[in-house]
């Protein structure tokens, strides 16, 4: 039984949410996000509170109760506060400076790597090693994060590479010689 689909999502006042059919509308101070939610997903709007239902137990419908109710959920804190990722740069040389809309990350490759923010997403880099991805949707940020990590992995030998603040990288020892 879904414990998380359970809990109605609360709205804060300055949110105004829209439910048409399979369509999710959430407006705020931020900016408005739409999202699709499955056909089988009952959702109901009382005064202040958003209540997710399920029509059966079946296997596929318990995991998308619980899954469109944090969909929900997200879409109003993302249009209230926002979401951000914060990633930093580990090795010698490694920098990224913004120019523009982009950033320029110089991670021991025989090129720069550009990324784009798209509109919606910013891209802040308060010093050469520090890179902080935000918007308002969640999905979005992330995945932008995601890419910007994948350029060059935190390797477990040395520890260089892009990583998640506050991320842990299992160190490995390296060869011992006789």
């Amino acid at each position: 039984m879904s414990r998380v689909g359970l809990k109605p999502v609360e709205v804060p006042s300055g949110v105004e949410v829209k439910i048409d059919n399979t369509t999710i509308t959430v407006k705020g101070p931020k900016g408005e996000l739409q999202r699709e939610i499955h056909h089988d997903m009952i959702v109901n709007q009382e005064d202040n509170t958003i209540t997710v239902a399920r029509p059966s137990d079946h296997k596929e419908h318990r995991s998308l109760h619980g899954t469109t109710r944090s969909m929900i959920n997200n879409m109003i804190e993302g249009v209230t506060k926002g979401f951000e990722k914060k990633l930093e740069l580990v090795g010698v040389g490694y920098r990224a400076q913004k120019t523009g809309n982009k950033v320029v990350l110089n991670v021991g490759l025989s090129h720069p790597v550009e990324f784009v923010a798209d509109n919606g997403l910013e891209i802040e880099v308060p010093s050469n090693t520090e890179i902080i991805v935000k918007g308002i949707d969640k999905e979005r940020v992330g995945a932008l994060a995601s890419n910007i990590r994948s350029t060059r992995r935190p390797e477990p030998y040395k520890g260089k590479g892009v990583r998640y603040a506050g991320e842990y990288v299992r160190r490995k020892e390296g060869k011992t010689g006789k």
